[in-house]
């Protein structure tokens, strides 16, 4: 009988979505090095170092069994809402928003660690909620209130993509765990009502020209309308084969705006035309049925919600971002997984991977605390 030469540690590394991510995050070093002139600093070299960093981190992560993870839970979510309060105290600002602290060796955003801890806490919630109470107030307003309490901290920065972000975990979570349908479908109702009020009293000036820019980015092509429509140029400009590898001119004529970070799909497709395009789509799919697998197989209700809630909050990343850079939806601000240049929000998607990983893992051993 043949024994494998690869550690057991490592064979069991779930590389079938691990490989693809490696192919991905190289990509966007490729579409960094080619946005910052041909140079791999400050962007390509930073990117690819992060991500082996934060695979590492995911890789341990994973190994914590499950009641490590409830433990925590809680613990995490209050220290993640005591950072938000700090940047509100000392934050630095940076663009007209609050969002940041300065940690000497990093700049971290605090809003981007509450994606998966909002998700994390309300999976140990409902844990630890007899399943008869779901459907009950009870089951409902302490989650309205972890989730509203870090929405509208973060909504004080202001950052509507990351509160928008956090309230779509919640109610992902909320929903997996059997709340009734219809408190949703009347949610849904008080939104379309409420929208427009918020939209004139709540919104400030520059989130409202976003709103009216996405319905009519010709209106103002130079102005509030430029982002979109110099990013739906670089997209167009690009074909079907791309213009090649360090031939984009949008973005190396600094004509596309946030060329490295929140638009950097669109600075991928002009360069890697429409087949670039379908291998990120195919590279996320191929995460989001991982996922989806690993949610439909974990061992309990705790593990379930985790790995379906991560899952979900990956989705959100990608999905917005994609469509704000084709100009279906309007811009927030929220990056491109694997691909835009920033440590917090690789760090964010890289913890939900890891805790991804930990409930694969809790499904292959005997029980979920193993």
């Amino acid at each position: 009988m043949k024994t494998s030469r690869v550690p057991d540690s490592i064979a069991r590394q779930p590389w079938g979505v691990i490989i693809p991510l490696m192919l991905l995050v190289m990509l966007g070093a490729a579409v960094l090095y080619s946005a910052a002139g041909g140079s791999w600093t400050p962007y390509a070299a930073s990117h690819l170092l992060r991500f082996f960093v934060f695979l590492a981190m995911a890789i341990v992560i994973s190994r914590f069994p499950a009641n490590f993870y409830q433990k925590m839970a809680y613990p995490a979510y209050g220290g993640v809402i005591a950072l938000l309060v700090l940047v509100e105290a000392i934050g630095a600002i940076g663009g007209g928003s609050q969002r940041w602290l300065n940690l000497g060796f990093m700049t971290l955003q605090p809003s981007e660690l509450m994606k998966p801890t909002i998700v994390l806490v309300l999976a140990a919630f409902y844990q630890n909620l007899p399943p008869a109470m779901t459907g009950s107030w009870r089951g409902l307003l302490p989650a309205l209130i972890l989730v509203g309490a870090p929405a509208a901290l973060v909504m004080l920065q202001p950052d509507l993509g990351t509160a928008l972000a956090i309230c779509f975990g919640g109610a992902v979570i909320m929903f997996l765990a059997g709340l009734p349908l219809i408190w949703f479908i009347g949610a849904g109702a008080a939104a379309v009502v409420a929208t427009p009020i918020a939209f004139f009293t709540l919104l400030h000036d520059y989130q409202r020209n976003r709103v009216l820019t996405f319905l009519d980015p010709e209106s103002d092509p130079l102005g509030t309308g430029y982002h979109i429509t110099q990013s739906k140029i670089a997209i167009g400009s690009g074909g079907f084969f791309g213009k090649g590898f360090g031939n984009g001119s949008q973005s190396h004529l600094e004509y596309l705006p946030e060329a490295h970070t929140d638009f950097v799909f669109a600075t991928m497709a002009e360069e890697w035309g429409i087949l670039g395009g379908i291998f990120v789509l195919l590279v996320y799919a191929q995460v989001m049925r991982w996922g989806l697998n690993v949610a439909r197989q974990a061992p309990d209700r705790f593990s379930r919600l985790l790995a379906a809630g991560m899952t979900a909050t990956i989705f959100f990343y990608a999905a917005v971002n994609l469509l704000m850079v084709m100009g279906l939806a309007p811009v927030v601000g929220i990056p491109l997984p694997f691909m835009s240049h920033g440590g917090s929000s690789m760090m964010t998607v890289m913890i939900c991977v890891g805790a991804i990983m930990a409930v694969e893992r809790w499904s292959n051993k005997s029980g979920p605390l193993a």
